[in-house]
């Protein structure tokens, strides 16, 4: 029996599903789904059987951002205590924004629907995000009178300073397409079956990959989008040959010079 209330957990051949679970509310983010989804993926994070975590969300929605009654809850307690506990709020998801954009876990969004605040900041620190044509992405904070607070730094990084400020200024309004075009998301396709069939061939490449080496790889490229690259040039020397002398590309050269799947690919 599972122990969340507002996630579906699925786990698959190293695939770990995890689904917003709250439909009626077109999945929005409660401090409870937070809290089990930091717990989902502080327990996949330490699971070396799980290689890549899907999230997607259920009842044709991906997610409409905060959820509404927790900020009443939070607003109402407001000079109780020496404490802000709107604060509080904002801080726990975005921690959980941080947490799901630096797991060495490849992640894959399955965006569907309303991708509203909290959601279209997901959609951005996912590795890999392929979208329905339902898709419907929106940032409505200022048009409500509050700010994009928490996912501010990763709508820059996923869509460069000019159009996260262009989105944000504006309540923006994107659908899959200019979603699409925007690099928001990296495929589109027509919903349904079409979409599982897209996840699952995205999901083969990545277990293509080596784990180990793809936890390495998104670790540089996070540096790499804050440094230049003359001031990396020791640390990819050492992080290049950790790798070409472990245990995984050994067992590549070793697997590619004889012609076979590797240990890390399934069916291998």
């Amino acid at each position: 029996m599972s122990p969340f209330e507002t996630i579906a957990v699925a786990g698959d051949a190293g695939v770990l599903h995890l689904t917003l679970n709250r439909p009626a509310q077109r999945n929005a983010m409660s401090l409870q789904m937070v809290q089990e989804l930091r717990a989902s993926l502080a327990a996949a994070e330490a699971d070396a059987a799980v290689r890549v975590i899907v999230l997607r969300g259920a009842g044709g929605h991906f997610c409409a951002g905060g959820d509404i009654g927790d900020m009443a809850a939070a607003r109402g307690r407001v000079g109780e205590t020496g404490a802000d506990p709107m604060a509080d709020v904002s801080r726990a998801f975005g921690e959980l924004c941080v947490a799901f954009a630096s797991t060495p876990k490849a992640l894959v969004a399955v965006l569907e629907g309303t991708v509203m605040g909290g959601g279209f900041g997901l959609a951005c620190v996912a590795d890999v995000a392929i979208a329905d044509e339902s898709a419907s992405f929106r940032l409505p904070e200022t048009s409500l009178g509050v700010v994009p607070a928490q996912i501010a730094p990763f709508l820059v990084e996923r869509l460069g300073y000019s159009e996260a400020k262009r989105l944000a200024v504006s309540g923006g309004r994107l659908d899959a397409r200019e979603a699409l075009a925007l690099r928001l998301v990296h495929e589109v396709h027509p919903s349904g079956e079409a979409l599982d069939v897209a996840l699952e061939r995205v999901l083969h490449g990545i277990l293509q990959c080596a784990p180990g080496a793809i936890a390495a790889t998104k670790a540089l490229i996070a540096k790499a989008r804050l440094q230049s690259p003359g001031s990396l040039v020791d640390e990819a020397a050492q992080v290049f040959s950790r790798a070409v002398l472990g245990p995984e590309g050994t067992e590549g050269t070793l697997a590619f010079m004889q012609k076979r799947k590797a240990s890390w690919m399934p069916g291998s």
